[in-house]
């Protein structure tokens, strides 16, 4: 067999054959890497943008829209190339706006394919509003009086407060804080299931009455110390409220954060702020930001300081 006797400038030969795949990987590499960095870049300038201008429209100030986008889009971008645009303009009623951020990623290597630039997007839709409906984790209503009573401009103080359930009676009218109205209901709700504490509400609709002064088979326990949403009605207004015994109902106005500090019932008590024929719940309403994923938000709600600014789902 014939043998080449010498074999130099072989490896010139494979190297220039392997070039072309080697500067495909750099393309691969370093362009689309830079590429995906980019578009994390444009999604996080318009998931930023997006609550900016829901938290104005929160505020009920929705101001310019997009000029909040693009001036979101441009801090969070590297390469300054980010053009944010909002395709629908919010109001304060509309509860919901969409961001869209886009740019075009010039390339170093990937030109050699002939693919010399790429075109990235990014979307983020941001909502606001008060919870308009969910599932609470104490079957207990009560009158938006006893909000009102240490709130400032409808912003609560979180001063601390008993509110007795029994005896009957009316905040507004006797002061002791009572949240019943009906004939044998004193504020507790029909609960989702039997020797459960959750009911589900939802505003200007009816929450019908579980009849007497406790909440029957609900553990307390697992409110202690806890921040909840607790349902209120508007007792001064006759129409939120009606019926008797097991027939009794109430009209949802909205819901506050309520933090439990003590409260005092039949055959339960933790910390009682109240003895002898009394039943009660204490504790202070409070500011709720975040969303309570039992809740559903929106901004028909009224606002008593659980209003939360959130991302949607695209």
């Amino acid at each position: 067999m014939l043998r080449l006797s010498d074999d130099r400038g072989a490896v010139a030969v494979i190297v220039a054959i392997l070039m072309v795949p080697l500067i495909g990987f750099a393309a691969i590499s370093l362009d689309i890497a830079a590429a995906h960095a980019e578009k994390q870049q444009l999604q996080t300038g318009a998931d930023a943008a997006a609550l900016a201008i829901a938290q104005d429209c929160a505020r009920k100030a929705c101001g310019s829209p997009n000029t909040t986008a693009q001036t979101f889009a441009s801090e969070n971008s590297n390469s300054g190339n980010a053009v944010a645009s909002v395709p629908t303009i919010p109001s304060a009623s509309t509860g919901r706006v969409t961001v869209h951020n886009s740019a075009v990623r010039e390339h170093s290597f990937a030109p050699i394919f002939g693919i010399d630039r790429t075109a990235l997007t990014a979307t983020s839709s941001a909502g606001w509003g008060g919870p308009t409906g969910g599932t609470a984790a104490l079957p207990l209503i009560i009158s938006l009086c006893d909000f009102n009573k240490f709130s400032l401009g409808g912003v609560p103080s979180g001063v601390e407060q008993t509110i007795v359930t029994t005896p009957a009676g009316t905040c507004s009218g006797t002061g002791n804080g009572s949240p019943t109205l009906l004939p044998g209901g004193f504020g507790w709700l029909e609960t989702d299931e039997k020797k459960s504490c959750y009911t589900t509400t939802r505003i200007n609709t009816k929450a019908y009455s579980e009849p007497g002064n406790n909440p029957g088979q609900c553990d307390l326990s697992t409110i202690r110390g806890k921040t909840i949403l607790i349902p209120l009605f508007d007792e001064a207004d006759s129409t939120t409220s009606g019926g008797n015994g097991r027939g009794a109902w109430y009209e949802v106005y909205g819901y506050a954060a309520f933090h439990v500090t003590g409260y005092y019932f039949s055959g339960q008590s933790w910390n009682p702020p109240c003895d002898k024929n009394q039943r009660c719940i204490r504790g202070y309403f409070t500011s709720m930001v975040n969303t309570d994923p039992d809740f559903t938000y929106g901004p028909d709600a009224p606002n008593l300081g659980t209003s939360a600014v959130y991302l949607l789902p695209d």
